[in-house]
């Protein structure tokens, strides 16, 4: 194996009187691909800006080759003063240039390479156009190695599979930090772990990382067991010897309190977020049904001729480029704005909260306690109950001293978690989330989707992250262009294996190729299931049609016998002054809620009927 290129030996720092790593080891080979892996606060970043000789370590060496190259992208890109694209780049040349004039060719070209025009303000560029721009910096300074910090915050998914061919096409080393599974699967071949500040090497890429992980986790919990019986022994001796000795056994008691520091570190890092989603009433069976919505703006379709139905218990996956319209269509989904054409039918008893990606509900210049509690006082509502801020925010793994420090301060991971941490104090049976895992480590992202699998009620997902698509969702909506949306069963990678059978398909009919029909008996045959099936009906039939009118008002009443009936069951002291007219109120909600069920069902299946003849019509 050759040399390393890039070199940390040793190395120990702080940052804000935490101790991030102590006498830790990084070693770059020239053409690997690195992942740096580790939770929120253990100094990824820091670890990443002392390679990159941004910020000088406490103790401990940096070491690159001579004439090597170490080009650094943040997570938030910095233009400075640079007016245009061009304007940036010609500075940075300048800067490695000091005598000569930046000549227009070498900009010109990485611009085109990345798909972006030189005259493009600066401050008017998108997250996906400011990270492209960094990777025309790259291009024209020619990197031996590569340092990444969460590259894919932000990004749409064609933006991220653009930059995955990027550094597939890079020929230098990458060291690059990301929460996004599927990027590093895609990308890396060796992985470090950055843990309780040491860094720990293995010579996979993060496909077979988090099995080794688990592994290694095992490992450590049987000899924490250990660890645990070793402690009370020597506690044992401690407290017994010592007195009963004229010289005190001091290395023996140091070797206690190293013990006891490797112990507390141990908890310390086992603590996980209470992530727990507040569920609310039950909302009624159909949440949402939309049919033929329209929507545009500036002239740009959004919406086209969408149809689509969302039940209770739905789990919705939302994809497509950034300005695409996602959130236009969540906010006319839930009749905050209304469509240019089409309808929107919302059921009953629907209790809405949303998580901004945007983080528009936190100001700067608020107190995290007076962001979380909204000006009022010290205690928060957490589901109905008072509860105070530090304990409630403790939950959320933030230490006491953050409670005053200014919402500025944070980084972008814990304002995610705040912003968590005040949607999950409210009551929802429909939860909105809009790029939840911006800035959030794997252990979070993992803490957050088990919280989503026991909610019981109806999610709304707009995410770039494939992999946390395929682990939470249902179906997924993709916009495909032209304010097309198709709606596809289960996560990210479902939709791409269905898309690529539909192209296929596709392609063989235009080539005059139609796959042969299958038989119920799954043999080539005359007839096909298709062929098998029943004719729909022209239209539905008198006894339908006034079904599918008056269904809507039994629902509607049904709902309220049931709220009506429930408020009365709410009543403490109703069983011990009317236990029979207990019994006979619970018998009646559950014969009521039994008749709900089976009118929304009625209701959607003649629904689906109408709408199937209109768009035959059509």
């Amino acid at each position: 194996m050759p040399p390393p290129i890039l070199a940390l030996q040793d190395v120990t720092h702080a940052y804000g009187g935490k101790r991030l790593f102590t006498n830790a080891q990084l070693l770059v080979y020239p053409k690997e691909r690195l992942a740096l892996v580790g939770r929120n606060g253990s100094g990824k970043s820091t670890l990443l800006k002392i390679a990159a000789g941004l910020v000088e370590p406490e103790f401990g060496e940096r070491f690159v080759q001579p004439g090597t190259i170490c080009t650094y992208l943040p997570q938030e890109p910095n233009f400075g003063n640079a007016p245009t694209a061009a304007d940036y780049l010609a500075a940075i040349w300048q800067q490695r240039h000091t005598h000569n004039e930046p000549p227009g060719y070498r900009i010109e070209q990485a611009l085109a390479q990345v798909e972006l025009a030189g005259d493009k303000a600066t401050a008017a560029l998108s997250g996906g156009q400011a990270r492209r721009l960094e990777l025309a910096r790259i291009l024209l300074e020619e990197p031996d190695v590569l340092l990444l910090d969460e590259p894919t915050n932000h990004l749409d998914l064609p933006s991220i599979q653009w930059l995955e061919n990027f550094i597939r096409r890079f020929n230098g080393a990458v060291l690059l930090i990301s929460h996004d599974r599927t990027f590093l699967r895609n990308l890396t071949d060796a992985s470090l772990w950055l843990e309780r500040g040491q860094i720990r090497r293995y010579d996979q890429g993060f496909a077979q990382f988090e099995q080794w992980q688990a592994d290694l986790l095992e490992q450590e919990s049987r000899s924490h067991n250990k660890l645990d019986k070793l402690i009370a022994e020597e506690t044992e001796w401690a407290t017994g010897g010592i007195a009963g000795r004229r010289k005190r056994n001091q290395g023996r008691v140091k070797r206690l309190q190293e013990m006891r520091a490797v112990k507390a570190q141990q908890i310390r890092q086992s603590q996980k977020l209470n992530m727990e989603i507040g569920f609310g009433e039950e909302s009624g069976f159909m949440v949402c049904e939309a049919i033929k919505l329209k929507k545009s703006y500036g002239g740009q379709m959004i919406v086209n001729d969408f149809t689509t139905r969302i039940k209770r218990g739905d789990r919705i996956g939302i994809i497509g480029p950034n300005g695409a319209g996602k959130s236009t269509l969540i906010k006319m989904l839930l009749g905050e704005i209304a469509p240019d054409g089409g309808k929107i039918r919302l059921g009953a008893n629907l209790h809405i909260v949303s998580f901004d990606q945007n983080k528009s509900e936190l100001k700067p210049e608020q107190t995290v306690r007076e962001a979380l509690t909204g000006n009022a006082g010290d205690f928060i509502d957490v589901r109905g109950r008072p509860m105070h801020h530090m304990g409630y925010l403790r939950q959320f793994l933030f230490p006491r001293e953050y409670a005053d420090a200014k919402v500025s301060t944070l980084s972008g991971g814990e304002r995610t978690r705040l912003l968590l941490a005040k949607a999950m104090a409210k009551f929802a049976n429909v939860l909105i989330l809009d790029e939840p895992t911006n800035d959030l480590d794997m252990d979070t992202l993992d803490l957050l989707q088990d919280s989503l699998a026991e909610f019981e009620g109806t999610l709304l997902l707009v995410s770039h992250d494939r992999d946390f698509l395929d682990r939470v969702v249902t179906s997924t909506l993709v916009f495909e262009g032209d304010g097309k949306i198709t709606e596809y069963a289960g996560g990210y990678s479902d939709y791409r294996r269905q898309l690529a059978a539909n192209q296929d398909e596709q392609a063989r009919r235009t080539e005059g190729q139609k796959p042969k029909s299958t038989s119920k008996t799954g043999q080539s045959g005359d007839v096909s299931v298709d062929e098998a099936q029943p004719t729909r009906p022209q239209r539905l039939s008198y006894q339908q049609q006034r079904a599918l009118k008056l269904l809507p008002d039994k629902i509607e009443k049904l709902q309220t016998e049931i709220h009506d009936l429930e408020n009365q069951l709410a009543d403490p002291a109703l069983f011990g002054r009317d236990p029979h007219g207990f019994e006979k109120i619970t018998r009646s909600i559950a014969h009521a809620t039994a008749e709900l069920r089976l009118a929304e069902d009625q209701w959607l299946e003649l629904a689906a009927m109408q709408d199937d003849i209109e768009r035959a019509k059509a």
